[in-house]
C-alpha cells in the first residue's frame, strides 16, 4: 500500500488505485496524510475541504467522507499494512507507518543525500527522491486554503532537491546535464532567482556563455515587468562571474589537442554534412507543458534501436508533443524522417487515406539520397534498400498517426543508436512484443497546463486576465483536452468583441458543446468519430450503449448488460475501447470516460433507436437490482430480502462473485455512485419499479455509513414509490429515509416520514416491514424527548410482529431498543427479561447484524446486573460482550463495553 501526495492524491494497492471519488474526499485524505499519526480536529478538516467557507451541513458531510474513506481503506487491505483511520473525540487520526507515504520517503531520501560525501551517491538518492513525484503536489484537492499552502511547501522542497541535484552534477563535471535539469524548472518558475542563477552558472560551465547571459536578461526583464524589482544578490553575482570569466563559474580550460588514436572497429557513422535528411514539419505553435512526457521520451529513446509509442486519446496532442521533442533532439541524429501514416483519417474519396508502405519507403529513400531513377520497384526491395541506407547511421524516424503495428515495422531504422517515435490512438501492443517498444502515455492537461495553452493559443493574455473566472470556466469545460482548448482559442480570437463569459455560457450547454468544439473539419467530435470507426463492431456497439450509462464508471458485468452479451465478450470490447483511449482503466477491471467522450457517446445514443437504447438501460438497471439484492443477502444473511425482483426482470448475464459480508460491502462501496445515478436515471425514464428498489437495496451500506449524505437518494426513491402508488415500496423507503434523518439529527422530519411507514406496511400486508418501521419510529421519538408510552408501545408491538413472522433480525432490533428504553427508566429487572429473550434467539449467523445486536444486548444486560448489585455476573457479561466485539471488529460495541467496565471500576475504586 502506498499513500500519494506528490501528484494526484491517492492510495495505491496491489489491486490498483482505490476509487477515492470526489475532490472533497481526496482533500480529506490529504489533510490527514499531511499530519500522519496526529489527531486532526474536525474543524481543521472542514477548513481544508471548504477553504472558501463551509456550508451549513459541513460537519455531517465531512463525517460521511470519513466513513467512506475508512471503508475504502478497509477494502484496500489497510489492516495488513498497519493502517487505520480512528476517531479521537472530535478529531481523526490516520495511524500508519510513515514509510508508506511518498512525501515522507521523499524527505528521507533528500536528507540522506545531504549526508553523503560522494557526489555519485548523493545524485542517486536525489534522483530516487524526485522520481516519487508524478506531477504537482496535491492534485485533485481543494484549490485554496491550508491545502494550497501545503502544496506550495512541498513544491518548494522539490525545487530545492532539483537545485541540489544540479549542484551535484556540477561536482563531477556534468554541466550540460545540470543545465537541462534546471531549464525545465526555470521555465515553470521563471521568477525564482536561485534557479535562474544556478541555470546561468551551469550554462556557462557547459560552454554556453551567450545562453547564460540571455537567461540573466530575460529574468531581469521579467522581475521588472511583473514585480517592479531589480535582480537580487544571487542573480547579480552569477552575472558578474560570467562576465568576468574568472569566478567559480568559469568553464575548465580546454585540453591540448592529442594525436588521433588508431582506428578501432567500425562504428556507426555520424554525418556532419548539413544536407542530412530532415522531413520534420515546422514545430507546433503554442506548445506548453508536457515536461514529464518529454523527459520520458528522452529516456525511452536512449537504448539502441529504440522504439517508442506515444499514445493517447484523440485530440490530446500526441503529434504536437512528438514534433516538439523531435525538434529539440534533432541535432543528436544524422537525419530526421517523418511521415503521417493517416491511420485515423477520413477516407471519403478525397485521396487522404492512409499511404501505402511502399510510397513512404520511396519518400524516405529519396530523402536519404537515393535518386528516383534508382529506386527499387517491389515493396520487399524498397524495404531492403531502406535498411541498407539506415544501418550505419543514427536516424530519428517519427511515424505519426499509426493505426497498426504492421504499418510501422517496415519503416523502423536499422542503425544502432537510431530511434523511432510512433504516435497512435491505439496502444499498438504488437510493437511491444516484436520490437520491445516502450510506451509513453499522453493524458489530458492539468488546470495549469490548460490555462497556459489557452493563453498561448489566443495570444490574448490581457483579455483572459480581465475575466479570470470565465477563462477558468472555459478551460474546465474543455476538460484538459488540447484539441478542445485550441478550438476554443480559435472561437475567442474570431470574436474579439464577445465577453468570455458569453462563450463559456454557450459551451456549458451539454447539447451544444461538441458542436461548438468543431471548426470546419477539425474538432473533438470529428476526431472521436474517426477513432471509433477504426474499431471492430463489438467495440462500436458498446460505445453507443455507453451513452445511456448513468454512473461514472463500469465493469465487464455492467457492459455485458448494456450490450446483451456475455461478460467475456464485454471485457474484450472494453479492452478495445481502452486500447483506443476512448476509455481509461484507472483500476483493474473498472473503466471511465473522459467528459467530452461521454458527451459524444450520449449524442450517439440519442441518435440511435430509442427502443434499443431504453432496453439497454433497463438491462443495466436490472443488473444493478439483481446484484444489489445478492449483495444484501451476503452482507446481512440473517435478514429477509427487503424486496423481490421485478416481475419482468431481464435475464441474468452474469454478476461479480460476492460470497461474504466483506465482499458485499466492498461491492456497495465501489458501485455507490453508479447505484445512485442509476436510481436517478430509472426515475427520469419512468422505470420507477427499478428506481425505488435501487434506493432501498443499499440499506446494508446505509446502515454502516449512515451520515454519508444519503438524503438525495432517499428522496429519489420516495418520489418513485409515490408515483407508482405502491404502499409496500413507500413504506420501506419511508422507514429507511426516516432512520437516516434520525441519525442526522433532523428529528421532526424523521418523525414525519416514520409516522406514515407502519400504516403503509400494514396496508401492504408486510408484517416484518411494519415491525421495522415501528422500531425506527420509536428511536426517533425517544431521541426527540426520551422514552414515552407511545414509543414503548411501538417497540413492544414491533417485537410481537417480528416474533410472529420468525424475523430474528428485526426482533433483535426491537429488543435492543427496548433494553435501552428500560435502562433509561431504571426498570432493570425488565431489562434482564428483555435481553434474555434476545440472547436466546436461535439462528444468528457468523456474519451480519444479528451477532452485533446481541453484543449490544449483553452490554445492556451487564449494565442492569450492575445496577441490581450482581457485580460478578455483570463483569462476566460485559467482558464477554467486549471480547466478542473485539473479535468481530465492532467498534461501537467495543467502545460501549469498555466505557461500562471503566464506570464499574471507577465506582468500585471510590467505594460507591
Amino acid at each position: 500500500m502506498e499513500f500519494r501526495l506528490l501528484g494526484t492524491v491517492g492510495v495505491a494497492t496491489g489491486g490498483g488505485e482505490l476509487p477515492l471519488g470526489p475532490a472533497k474526499r481526496r482533500s480529506l485524505l490529504a489533510a490527514l496524510l499531511l499530519r500522519p499519526n496526529t489527531a486532526v480536529p474536525l474543524d481543521q478538516l472542514i477548513d481544508a475541504l471548504w477553504p472558501e467557507g463551509p456550508p451549513a451541513r459541513a460537519r455531517t458531510v465531512t463525517q460521511g467522507h470519513v466513513s467512506r474513506l475508512r471503508a475504502l481503506l478497509a477494502q484496500g487491505g489497510a489492516d495488513e499494512w498497519g493502517v487505520q483511520l480512528v476517531t479521537r473525540g472530535d478529531a481523526y487520526v490516520l495511524e500508519m507507518p510513515e514509510s508508506l507515504l511518498d512525501a515522507h520517503r521523499f524527505d528521507e531520501l533528500v536528507r540522506l543525500a545531504h549526508e553523503q560525501r560522494s557526489p555519485d551517491d548523493a545524485a542517486a538518492l536525489l534522483r530516487e527522491a524526485l522520481s516519487l513525484w508524478r506531477g504537482p503536489a496535491l492534485v485533485g484537492v481543494a484549490t485554496g486554503g491550508p491545502l494550497r499552502v501545503a502544496a506550495d511547501g512541498l513544491e518548494q522542497a522539490r525545487i530545492s532537491a532539483v537545485e541540489h541535484l544540479a549542484r551535484t552534477y556540477g561536482e563531477f563535471g556534468e554541466h550540460a546535464r545540470a543545465a537541462a535539469l534546471l531549464h525545465a524548472e526555470a521555465v515553470a518558475h521563471p521568477m525564482r532567482e536561485s534557479l535562474a542563477a544556478a541555470l546561468m552558472r551551469s550554462l556557462y560551465r557547459a560552454g554556453r556563455q551567450s545562453d547564460a547571459i540571455d537567461q540573466y536578461h530575460r529574468t531581469r526583464t521579467l522581475l521588472a515587468d511583473e514585480l517592479g524589482v531589480d535582480p537580487g544578490p544571487a542573480l547579480r553575482e552569477a552575472y558578474a562571474e560570467i562576465l568576468a570569466g574568472d569566478g567559480p563559474g568559469a568553464p575548465p580550460t580546454p585540453p591540448k589537442p592529442q594525436p588521433a588514436p588508431e582506428p578501432a572497429a567500425p562504428e556507426p557513422v555520424r554525418a556532419t554534412a548539413p544536407d542530412g535528411p530532415d522531413l520534420l514539419p515546422r514545430p507546433p505553435r503554442g506548445f506548453v507543458g508536457r515536461d514529464r512526457e518529454l523527459a520520458a521520451l528522452d529516456a525511452a529513446a536512449g537504448p539502441e534501436h529504440a522504439v517508442t509509442v506515444l499514445t493517447g486519446p484523440a485530440g490530446v496532442g500526441k503529434t504536437a508533443a512528438a514534433l516538439h521533442w523531435a525538434h529539440t533532439v534533432r541535432d543528436r541524429y544524422d537525419g530526421v524522417l517523418f511521415t503521417d501514416l493517416r491511420g485515423f483519417s477520413d477516407d471519403d474519396g478525397s485521396g487522404d487515406s492512409a499511404p501505402e508502405t511502399a510510397d513512404v519507403l520511396r519518400e524516405f529513400l529519396i530523402a536519404l539520397g537515393v535518386p528516383a531513377r534508382d529506386l527499387p520497384e517491389t515493396p520487399g526491395a524498397l524495404a531492403a534498400a531502406y535498411r541498407t541506407r539506415t544501418e550505419h547511421h543514427r536516424h530519428l524516424v517519427v511515424l505519426d498517426n499509426a493505426r497498426t503495428a504492421a504499418q510501422v515495422r517496415p519503416l523502423l531504422p536499422a542503425g544502432p543508436g537510431s530511434a523511432a517515435v510512433v504516435t497512435s490512438r491505439l496502444r499498438l501492443d504488437g510493437l511491444a512484443v516484436s520490437e520491445l517498444a516502450r510506451t509513453v502515455a499522453l493524458g489530458v492537461l492539468d488546470p495549469a497546463g490548460s490555462a497556459a495553452l489557452l493563453a498561448a493559443a489566443t495570444g490574448a493574455a490581457d483579455r483572459l486576465a480581465a475575466e479570470p473566472e470565465a477563462a477558468a470556466r472555459l478551460t474546465e469545460l474543455c476538460a484538459g483536452l488540447p484539441l478542445a482548448l485550441r478550438v476554443v482559442a480559435a472561437r475567442v480570437n474570431a470574436r474579439p468583441e464577445w465577453p468570455l463569459s458569453g462563450l463559456a455560457e454557450e459551451l456549458a450547454d451539454e447539447q451544444r458543446r461538441l458542436a461548438l468544439l468543431d471548426v470546419d473539419d477539425t474538432g473533438v467530435a470529428a476526431a472521436l468519430r474517426l477513432t471509433l470507426r477504426a474499431l471492430p463492431e463489438d467495440a462500436r456497439l458498446l460505445f453507443h450503449r455507453l451513452g445511456v450509462l448513468p454512473g461514472p464508471d463500469l465493469d465487464r458485468y455492467a457492459a455485458a448488460a448494456l450490450t446483451d452479451r456475455s461478460p467475456q465478450e464485454a471485457a474484450t470490447a472494453l479492452d478495445r475501447l481502452a486500447g483506443a483511449h476512448l476509455l481509461t482503466e484507472p483500476t483493474p477491471g473498472r473503466y471511465l470516460m473522459h467528459d467530452l467522450v461521454r458527451l459524444y457517446a450520449r449524442g450517439l445514443a440519442r441518435a440511435d433507436d430509442t427502443e434499443a437504447t431504453d432496453e439497454a438501460l433497463v438491462r443495466l438497471l436490472d443488473h444493478y437490482v439483481r446484484t444489489a439484492l445478492h449483495a444484501a443477502a451476503v452482507t446481512e444473511p440473517d435478514d429477509r430480502p427487503c424486496c423481490v425482483l421485478p416481475a419482468d426482470i431481464r435475464p441474468d448475464l452474469g454478476r461479480p462473485a460476492l460470497t461474504d459480508r466483506t465482499s458485499g460491502l466492498a461491492w456497495y462501496s465501489v458501485e455507490r455512485e453508479n447505484l445512485v445515478a442509476a436510481a436517478v436515471a430509472a426515475h427520469a425514464a419512468g422505470h420507477d419499479d427499478r428506481a425505488w428498489r435501487l434506493a432501498v437495496l443499499q440499506w446494508p451500506y446505509v446502515v454502516g455509513y449512515v451520515r454519508d449524505d444519503w438524503v438525495p437518494l432517499m428522496e429519489q426513491g420516495l418520489a418513485a414509490a409515490q408515483r407508482l402508488d405502491d404502499p409496500d415500496a413507500e413504506s420501506r423507503i419511508r422507514a429507511l429515509y426516516g432512520w437516516v434523518l434520525t441519525e442526522e439529527g433532523r428529528l421532526a422530519q424523521a418523525i414525519e416520514q416514520l409516522e406514515r411507514a407502519p400504516e403503509l406496511a400494514a396496508r401492504a400486508g408486510d408484517t416484518s416491514s411494519e415491525a421495522t418501521a415501528l422500531v425506527n419510529l420509536a428511536v426517533a421519538l425517544d431521541r426527540d424527548g426520551g422514552p414515552s408510552a407511545a414509543s414503548l408501545a411501538h417497540v413492544v408491538r414491533a417485537a410481537e410482529l417480528a416474533r410472529a413472522t420468525d424475523d430474528i433480525l428485526t426482533e433483535l432490533l426491537a429488543l435492543e431498543h427496548r433494553a435501552g428504553q428500560l435502562l433509561a427508566t431504571a426498570d432493570h429487572a425488565a431489562v434482564l427479561d428483555c435481553t434474555e429473550r434476545g440472547l436466546a434467539l436461535p439462528g444468528a449467523s457468523a456474519e451480519g447484524l444479528a451477532p452485533l445486536r446481541q453484543i449490544l444486548l449483553r452490554i445492556a444486560r451487564g449494565t442492569a446486573l450492575h445496577a441490581l448489585g450482581r457485580e460478578a455476573e455483570a463483569l462476566d457479561c460485559l467482558h464477554e460482550a467486549r471480547d466478542e466485539a473485539v473479535k468481530r471488529g465492532f467498534e461501537d460495541g467495543m467502545r460501549k463495553a469498555k466505557a461500562q467496565l471503566e464506570r464499574i471500576g471507577s465506582e468500585t475504586a471510590t467505594g460507591r
